[in-house]
């Protein structure tokens, strides 16, 4: 019988063989056999328990060292524009080794965050200790999921599962022993997917942090975050040269510092990103400034705060927190125009005639100081007649020339026709320990449109501007409604009594004219809805394809840099067509263009998402403690498994199970978007005003379940035997009512096409 290798021998021969490390390869090396195989295995698992071999998937590693091909994750380009990653399954006590990804010309585009499989190369002398080249794309990041774990009560050493928290997801994830990592049953945690389904049926987990008591108030937008993926995380070097920056001086600028600029904004505003002024000339018309922090003066193209302000792409809202773009100390200081100190800013200055029409503009590099930080609430109460303190002194200089400049912008919008929906937006009010106080309905003032208008205008010219400089830039596009998606909004309109001119290239004056129609009236709200779902979504693209929405050939985003990424492009493409300084947009910039787009339209969806779902989550734990009554509301969806409602209080949206409507079965038709009783014909469908009782409320998911009681003031008719039965006579029923609702669409339609 051959001898057993000695534990320095088998290390030494796993070093060296490291493509063939199974136990029959490690036996057959050093000729065992039989019942030596035996031992083989013991000084294996022996070698494997002291942490000097690693077992993956019955093959044998140095635990110390990468195998010759794995999984790796890509990381951010670096201030060197190299590329490096990190092992997916790295084990060892030391360091993570450091992985340099050798793309050749002919290997596919890759991105940050995917995952590759490669094969690794040994390097010495060098500050990485791998070099790696592709094998082929396994895509990006394994999926992520938040849930709250809870472990395996009858087996505790049998590990414990993953709960959802979204909404509409029932699917669990089993979390093996070895992959808890120290979670406590009840705890929030975050966890990744890292195999499909296991022995209990469920795809499997591991956790990769513990995010604390689901219930805390705090938790609500930190669920969010964690979920979407959101970094709120600054890295070290981001942080370092963050806090390097000094304050920017006068040289090369304009001096603007007499200008009697203010900022206004939300009472509750974390940074102050654009300022305002006006004159009042003799003809009528009137020189509006507008004046955007310097962000590109602080964030250097490639530079460390440059690729992660991309990789964020925009600031995240929360009622009680932000996910900012920028490091505190840019966003909130060096960078934010705060009252009373000198701040670097990209200004333009744009002349009205006396009708509003913008006749010309100038763009300058130049030093503000702000005569004021006032609040929507504080201007408009001033432009009132009702100044305080701080007001008094800029009626004149400041508040009248601003209204002044406003009536005349508000002209020109009204012969432009952009599109005028109304849809309320909810504040969230918290206490100072984070729990829902109120929730209510943002005021709109003059101010607010004041301050929109004078954005809306800057963006113009910056668009303009950079096309007459022929530089690139990403211009903030919207197109007009799909074919599909404005019969969709006929439809709703003609069930509501109201018109949707058809046959003609559709204009916002014509949605305009249907939500005239609809003010006031108990379809407001509906048709408003309707109208917002049947738009495109924006999005930010280097071609000018036009926004719909705002009626205007050309327009871009330049008025938001502190918070938008596509505003800090926007600023280095002026910066580079007035060579005002080697802090322009950079050849990596113009190349990567289109990709920059996406990415950050990709963002902005993201962070919205984000927002939504935390808001859901807040109303929801607003509304856990009256679980039992009853609210107003409208119905906004239909779908075959129950409709929507909107709670008027709240503006809230819960869910109408079918299984909550009646004893009766109901038949879905997506063309008339309505739910069908077989028996009593009770018709559900959008816009009608229903009276619910809250049956369920979860803030972990944002879940709402709602119980029907009334339709149109009227109290839900009984249905028969309940909902099981589905005979030939309920059917010929159902199909009978269904039929008469198609042939009313279908003279509807002849109506219209003749």
């Amino acid at each position: 019988m051959a001898q057993l290798p000695s534990r320095q021998e088998i290390l030494d021969w796993v070093h060296a063989h490291p493509d063939a490390t199974a136990k029959r390869d490690i036996a057959k090396a050093f000729g065992i056999k039989g019942a030596a195989r035996i031992e083989l295995k013991r000084l294996l698992k022996e070698l494997e328990a002291e942490g000097l071999l690693e077992r993956r998937r019955r093959h044998y590693h140095d635990a110390e060292r990468l195998p010759p091909v794995t999984v790796i994750q890509l990381l951010p380009p670096d201030k060197d524009g190299d590329i490096f990653a990190k092992p997916m399954e790295w084990q060892g006590d030391g360091p993570m080794p450091r992985i340099l990804y050798a793309a050749l010309k002919s290997d596919p585009a890759t991105a940050p965050g995917e995952r590759i499989l490669a094969r690794l190369i040994e390097v010495q002398g060098e500050d990485h200790q791998y070099q790696a080249r592709l094998i082929r794309r396994i895509g990006t990041t394994q999926h992520r999921l938040v849930g709250i774990f809870r472990r395996n009560s009858a087996s505790p050493e049998a590990g414990g599962r993953i709960l959802p928290i979204d909404k509409g997801q029932d699917k669990e994830w089993q979390v093996p022993p070895h992959e808890i990592h120290g979670a406590q049953n009840g705890e929030l945690v975050e966890a990744e997917q890292i195999g499909p389904r296991g022995r209990m049926g469920l795809p499997v987990a591991r956790i990769l942090e513990r995010l604390g008591d689901p219930s805390a108030p705090r938790a609500v937008s930190l669920i969010a975050i964690h979920q979407h993926g959101i970094p709120d995380d600054f890295p070290d070097e981001v942080i370092a040269e963050a806090d390097a920056a000094k304050p920017a001086t006068m040289k090369g600028r304009e001096d603007l510092r007499h200008l009697p600029l203010v900022t206004i904004d939300p009472s509750d505003a974390r940074d102050h990103d654009d300022a305002v002024a006006a004159e009042i000339r003799e003809d009528g018309g009137a020189d509006i400034w507008v004046a955007i922090a310097d962000v590109a003066h602080y964030v250097r193209p490639n530079s460390a705060l440059d690729r992660e302000a991309r990789k964020r792409g925009n600031s995240t809202y929360f009622p009680d927190r932000v996910v900012p773009m920028l490091p505190d100390i840019l966003s909130g200081d060096l960078c934010s125009l705060h009252e009373g100190v000198d701040r670097p800013v990209i200004a333009v200055r744009m002349r009205l005639d006396a009708q509003g029409n913008k006749v010309s503009h100038s763009f300058h590099r130049g030093m503000m100081h702000s005569a004021a930080s006032l609040s929507y609430e504080q201007a408009q109460a001033a432009a009132d007649g009702n100044p305080d303190d701080a007001t008094a002194p800029l009626l004149d200089s400041v508040i009248r020339p601003l209204w002044h400049a406003y009536a005349l912008l508000k002209a020109a919008r009204d012969r432009r026709q952009p599109l005028e929906l109304d849809l309320p937006e909810r504040k969230i009010i918290l206490t100072p320990d984070g729990r829902v106080k109120s929730v209510n309905f943002r005021e709109r003032f003059d101010a607010h449109r004041l301050i929109e208008e004078f954005m809306v205008l800057a963006n113009v010219a910056a668009a303009e501007e950079l096309e007459r400089l022929r530089r690139p830039l990403l211009y903030r596009v919207h197109e007009e409604p799909s074919a599909e998606k404005l019969d969709a909004l006929r439809e709703v309109a003609e069930a509501s009594g109201f018109t949707l001119a058809k046959g003609q290239v559709l204009q916002t004056r014509h949605l305009n004219r249907l939500l005239e129609q609809a003010e006031g009236s108990d379809f407001d709200e509906l048709i408003n809805m309707t109208a917002l779902r049947s738009m495109q979504q924006a999005y930010y693209h280097p071609e000018n394809y036009g926004h719909f929405g705002l009626a205007l050939r050309s327009y871009a985003h330049f008025t938001s840099p502190i918070r938008r990424y596509s505003d800090l492009i926007v600023h280095r493409a002026l910066i580079l067509g007035h060579k005002w300084g080697d802090d322009g947009l950079s050849a990596w910039d113009i190349e990567n263009l289109s990709e920059t787009a996406k990415q950050i339209s990709d963002s902005e969806r993201r962070s919205m998402a984000a927002e939504r779902d935390t808001t859901d989550r807040y109303l929801a734990a607003y509304l856990a403690d009256r679980v039992g009554a009853e609210f107003t509301g409208r119905v906004s969806g239909v779908q075959k498994f129950g409709a929507f409602i909107r709670l008027d209080e709240t503006g809230a949206d819960g869910l109408l199970p079918i299984r909550e409507i009646g004893r009766e079965y109901f038949h879905y038709d997506p063309e008339a978007q309505i739910l069908m009783g077989s028996e009593t014909g009770l018709e559900i469908g959008i816009g009608q005003r229903v009276t619910v009782r809250l049956s369920e409320a979860v803030p972990t998911t944002g879940g709402l379940m709602l119980e029907l009681l009334e339709v149109e003031g009227r109290p839900l008719p009984q249905g028969g035997a309940g909902r099981g039965g589905k005979g030939p006579q309920r059917r010929r029923a159902t199909q009978s009512r269904l039929s008469e609702v198609k042939r009313a669409q279908k003279r509807r339609r002849i109506r219209r096409e003749r």
